[in-house]
This record gives C-alpha cells, structure tokens and sequence, in this order.
C-alpha cells in the first residue's frame, strides 16, 4: 500500500515489514535514528509499549493511550495516532445517527482504545466494552463506558445503534468466526454493523450483517484512510486512495 503510494509520488523509498518482539525496541530506535528514516507504523502488540520510548506525543495520541504511527521530524521521535481517523472516515454519512446514542465494541485491544476516543468525539453517549476479561480495559474518562462480558451484551443491544468487531475474529484464515453467535444476528437488524477486520473483505460478522437485515462497513476503508493520513505525515504529499482501493480489490479475498 505504502510502497505504491510512495511510487505514484516518485519518492524514491521504501516502506517495509519487520517483526520484532518487546526486546527488540532498542534496535528500532537506533534504525529510527538513519538519515533515510521518515517514520514507521506500530502494530499490535507493541501500540502501547512505544508510548514511552518516543520523544514527543500528539495530544490526540495521549488521550488514546496508544501508538500507531511513528514521525521523525527535526530530529525527534514524534507519536502519532490515525487510526481514530481512519476510523471515522467510513461512517462520516452516520454521524448524526450516532450522536448521543449507544455504541457496542467488541474486544479491548490497542484499536479498541482509537476508536473509543473516535466515538467520544462524535458525540457517542455510552459505550459498551465487551471483551473476555472486561475489567482489564484501561481508559481515562471512562464514564460512559460499560464493561462487560459475552455472556451478558445482549442486554445492551436493543438500544444500540452500532456494533463494531475490534477484534481478531472472522479474519483469515478463520474466517468462519464472528463475536456474534448465530442464534442471535436478529439483533444486528437496522444496525450499523462495522468489522475493522478487512481480510477477508466480508467477513463472517458483515454477512451476518446483510443477512439480519443491518448495515455492513468493512474495515478496509479504515485500513486505507488511517493508512493515507500516516503517509501525509511522513512525506507530506498525498496518498493515491482510489488507486490503493483498486489494487487492494485485486489481492485481497473478497
């Protein structure tokens, strides 16, 4: 996605994969410090443990707890977070439907903190956290959050207007799994069903979705405008959406 971004802008470069483990920060950073570095993005596991080790964070990723972008910039290691914008970005027609409503999220994870701090700032008036082990979520002004367990969201969800998967389930290759059972996708009807898994792009969670009669946002739009606003960050020009989108059709399963 980056590389063809950074090809379509002519900047000669090179966006690559590593994976590192918790021990490894060090070396990230001494890789940060090359004259060739612009910036990197952090994935899950690692979104809250570089909270700590950068050298200044955005206010935006502060507030969120979590780390998924990296900027050098005069010679500092800045923190930044687009995953809340990347977030928002698909559900920008549903805005005013989620003013002052209610919001169910499964899972708890580093994404889980983004999209909560995207939901405060659009006026979301409870949210209601449904996880294995509700009380290990951490999150400053969490007042109208409620945490919960799988054996009791439902209670929550007649008066919901959006579920959202954030977690690992429905995606490849377990793609036959999804955080709602079968016996139950009656209450996804006249919701806002958004699955920030997008590979594949429909997942088991959308098609449930379709068939109940709600919603369906897959999370590849998610993927490619948080994405596009990391790019702007490191390179300053901007990213090619419509060009990424097709080729992202062609590779990933549908």
């Amino acid at each position: 996605m980056h590389n063809l971004a950074l090809k379509h802008n002519k900047i000669g470069g090179e966006y690559i994969s590593v994976s590192v483990s918790t021990r490894d920060v060090n070396m990230v950073l001494a890789h940060c410090t090359n004259d060739s570095f612009l910036g990197a993005n952090i994935t899950i596991p690692h979104k809250e443990l570089f909270l700590d080790v950068v050298d200044e964070l955005t206010e935006e990723a502060r507030e969120i707890g979590a780390i998924n972008t990296l900027v050098k910039q005069d010679g500092k290691l800045i923190g930044h977070n687009t995953d809340a914008y990347g977030f928002i970005k698909p559900i920008e027609n549903y805005i005013d439907d989620l003013h002052g409503e209610r919001v169910i999220i499964f899972g708890s994870g580093g994404a889980t903190k983004a999209i909560v701090y995207a939901l405060r700032s659009l006026g979301v008036e409870q949210i209601v956290l449904v996880s294995r082990r509700p009380e290990m979520y951490e999150n400053n002004g969490s007042e109208n959050i409620i945490r919960c367990s799988y054996n009791n969201w439902m209670a929550y969800a007649d008066d919901a207007v959006m579920i959202v998967n954030a977690t690992p389930l429905g995606m490849t290759p377990n793609t036959e799994s999804s955080p709602v059972p079968d016996q139950d996708i009656e209450i996804l009807n006249e919701k806002i069903c958004y699955d920030i898994v997008y590979n594949p792009r429909q997942t088991k969670f959308l098609k449930q979705a379709i068939q109940a009669g709600g919603t369906p946002i897959g999370g590849l739009d998610m993927l490619i405008y948080q994405g596009a606003k990391s790019f702007n960050l490191w390179t300053g020009f901007e990213f090619p959406i419509e060009k990424i989108k097709s080729k992202l059709d062609e590779v990933l399963p549908t």
